[in-house]
This record gives structure tokens, sequence and C-alpha cells, in this order.
């Protein structure tokens, strides 16, 4: 199918931020908006990003991938990935002015981008569904000595605890999710709360890639293991943080694509 590539300047915050759209002659009405890495830009890792954009609208899915404050071309200092919401929030409303056909999106990100996103999904109901390829669970700047960070929220034994000393369980699951809710914009909870507790009251669908030679990646794992999370997963074994050959490229491409066309 024919594409158009168009670049796009719009703002955030009064800051200038840039991006760029590739829109299929044909386009379906969900699109994909893809979240960069700190220390990356929009083309990502070994052009990741570039090359899945073509690879999705040459199969009519519209892709957008922008630069955030402090991110390759735009403007602005640079924010933590788990305080970029306002960013995302605001490409994901010029991806709608652009693509007039779109009625929701999936957001896609790798590391910490796929953090990011895990935390504003849950937040803006046009997001349907997630792809989140090694994302983080764990903050490098407060892990110490390689300890995984517990995620009690998360735990499904440890809800069924407050369920149970509830009379009315409708009246427990709200408050179960106001508790995720607000713990997933917890600054003082844990990364891992807050990426678990984001899961959990997200209303779409998530797809979880995770290569086997990435230790972020063994540490969510590990964190699904614990955890009643409700979600589709594909293992690339001998794939690293960046998914960096080829073959490794070609894969998540086709996996993301065939999700997004799926339901």
């Amino acid at each position: 199918m024919n594409t158009q590539q168009r670049a796009l300047r719009f703002m955030c915050a009064h800051c200038c931020l840039f991006g760029v759209l590739d829109v299929p002659e044909r386009p379906l009405a969900r699109g994909m908006l893809i979240v960069t890495e700190q220390g990356q830009y929009r083309t990502g890792s070994h052009r990741h990003h570039t090359l899945i954009s073509r690879s999705l609208s040459a199969r009519g899915i519209p892709v957008l991938r922008f630069d955030h404050r402090g991110c390759g071309d735009s403007e602005c200092s640079a924010r933590r990935f788990d305080a970029i919401g306002d960013d995302i929030a605001a490409a994901v409303k010029e991806f709608f002015i652009h693509v007039p056909e779109l009625k929701e999106i999936v957001i896609w990100g790798i590391g910490d981008a796929g953090t990011a996103a895990a935390l504003y999904a849950c937040t803006d109901a046009r997001v349907c569904g997630q792809i989140l390829l090694n994302p983080w669970s764990t903050d490098p700047e407060v892990a110490h000595g390689g300890r995984t960070e517990q995620a009690r929220v998360g735990e499904l034994e440890f809800w069924r605890n407050i369920a149970s000393r509830s009379l009315d369980m409708a009246q427990a699951m709200s408050h179960i999710r106001q508790q995720m809710r607000r713990t997933a914009h917890d600054p003082a909870a844990t990364l891992a709360q807050r990426l678990m507790a984001s899961l959990d009251c997200f209303d779409g669908r998530t797809l979880v890639i995770l290569g086997g030679a990435d230790r972020q990646a063994q540490d969510f794992a590990a964190l699904l293991a614990r955890n009643d999370v409700d979600c589709q997963r594909i293992d690339i074994p001998a794939a690293g943080h960046s998914f960096a050959s080829r073959a490794w490229r070609d894969q998540v491409a086709e996996a993301s694509a065939n999700w997004i066309v799926s339901w």
C-alpha cells in the first residue's frame, strides 16, 4: 500500500515538539503511537522506529513517532521517562488531528518508553492497546545491588485479602480500582508498583514482547510471574534490549502488526 510521510511540529507546555507521521493511502481506524526512549530520538536505536513505521503503514496502520521534550529535535529540558505524560498527550492530540480516520490508538515503546506508555495508557480512553517491549520495572537510579522492587499493589493475593475483609464485593472492587489509579501516579510508590497498578487499571489490551538476553526484561518477567496481569506475551529468547538484529526487528514488526489487526 502506498504511504505518505509527513513532518509534524506541535506544542507541549510552550515547548515545540517534532514528529514524523506515516499515513497509508487507506488508513485503518486504529493507529500506533511510538514513544521514544531516553537518550534516543524518533528514528529509534538501529533505526527501529523508522523501520517499524514503514512496515506497519504498508499494512494500513498509520504510525506517529515523535521526540518528547529534551529529546532529539524537540525543545526544552528533558523529563524523566515517568514524567512525559503531557508529551504523549500532545502527540496523541496531534495524531487524531492529522489522521481524521482514527478512532483509537495503540501505544508502543521499548524499555523506559514502554513503561512511560503503560503509565499513560490507563489515563486516556482513546488508547485501546499497548505494546511493551522490555519495559522497565526497576529504576536504575533507585535500585540497589540488583534487588527487584516489590509490587505488592499488583499482587493478586494482596487484593484478595482486601476484598475478603469487605461485605460488599462491588464496593471492594471499586476501592481496589481507585487505589490502583492513585498508586499508578503516586511518586512515592516504587516503579514496579506504579507499573503494575497501571496495567491493572488499563481497560484495553496489552502485548508484551520480551528479549531473553535483556536484564530489564528478566525483571519484568519475574514481576509478571508474581502478579495476575491480563496480557499476551511473546518471547524472543536471544534478543537483547534494543532488538538489534534485522531478524529480531522483523519479528517485532510482524508481531506488532498482526496483534493490532487481530481484533
